[in-house]
């Protein structure tokens, strides 16, 4: 498989500067350029690069101004931005450092120095992924966590309200939850949450579907462009592969666990708020606890 290179985006009115960085980095690096600031910023919106290299002196914007602007863009705030210029004075460096700059390479260009200073743009970078991928899953059964989950809902939300499509959650506890852990221990409790996942991951079989650790022994569930009745035959699917799986223990002995579930789906002529959404998922799931557990409740309005 052909590794995806790493994207640098040099923004600089002399071609021959950037000619001179494509010709250091190309063998290493997808590069793309714009020869103004205006452009530049358009360009760092389209293309998203890892690494921008913002020259300072330029005719329409200077490089302050570029990098104010990208700095205040969702999109392109935390690109990091490195400036390339002749300037070399203390004052010109805290001034670009000041205003976001991740480094500053002067000019004449040493070869050595400009990969060095990406290279190590890149590690940290490739550390900051690592870290932000870790802190969006839950660390005992893989899945995302309920900080991804608030993150996810809201875009999905939008989504729905957008092109009024259906919309669905489901809100999962396992019952009796405390007293299987009170009575076979922790890890064996660790054990049951990670089959629970195994099989609700095994029911969702589309790539827009999107499950996450709630917290504890809760579990959410988002189905874009599912309407009501699609949602109760998953959460059905989800109930059903849960009761139906053994849990086996080092000493092979064999438990069983249920899940109660609440159903709720938004359709495009309800008006309601998403934190009204959730809740009466979780209205609906305290529904099916109190009926007997082992069941799903579909929130009615």
């Amino acid at each position: 498989m052909e590794e995806i290179k790493h994207t640098v985006l040099v923004i600089d009115d002399q071609e021959s500067s950037i000619e001179t960085i494509k010709g250091i980095l190309n063998s290493e690096y997808t590069i793309y350029s714009a020869e103004n600031g205006i452009n530049g910023i358009e360009a760092a919106k389209k293309y998203l690069p890892d690494v921008i290299l913002l020259d300072i002196l330029m005719t329409d914007m200077d490089g302050y101004e570029v990098i104010s602007k990208l700095k205040s863009l969702e999109e392109t705030k935390k690109i990091p931005v490195i400036f390339i210029t002749s300037l070399i004075s203390t004052a010109d460096e805290e001034k670009g450092l000041a205003m976001g700059a991740a480094d500053y390479i002067t000019k004449p260009f040493s070869p050595a120095i400009v990969r060095l200073r990406l290279k190590y743009q890149m590690k940290i970078i490739s550390q900051m992924h690592t870290i932000e991928k870790f802190s969006l899953l839950d660390q005992l059964t893989g899945i995302p966590n309920r900080r991804s989950f608030d993150a996810q809902i809201k875009k999905e939300w939008a989504r729905a309200l957008r092109e009024r499509t259906p919309f669905s959650i489901l809100m999962i506890d396992l019952d009796f939850f405390k007293i299987y852990n009170d009575t076979y221990g922790h890890l064996r409790g660790d054990a049951v949450l990670k089959e629970v996942v195994k099989v609700i991951l095994k029911i969702l079989k589309r790539p827009a579907d999107f499950a996450a650790r709630w917290g504890g022994e809760e579990f959410a569930v988002l189905l874009p462009y599912t309407p009501l009745r699609g949602a109760f035959e998953i959460a059905e699917q989800i109930r059903k592969g849960v009761e139906d799986t053994d849990i086996a223990d080092e000493d092979g002995s064999v438990t069983k666990i249920t899940v109660s579930i609440g159903v709720n789906t938004r359709e495009h002529n309800h008006v309601y708020t998403m934190d009204e959404f959730i809740s009466n998922a979780d209205k609906a799931l305290y529904d099916a606890k109190n009926k007997g557990r082992n069941l799903v409740c579909v929130y009615i309005k």
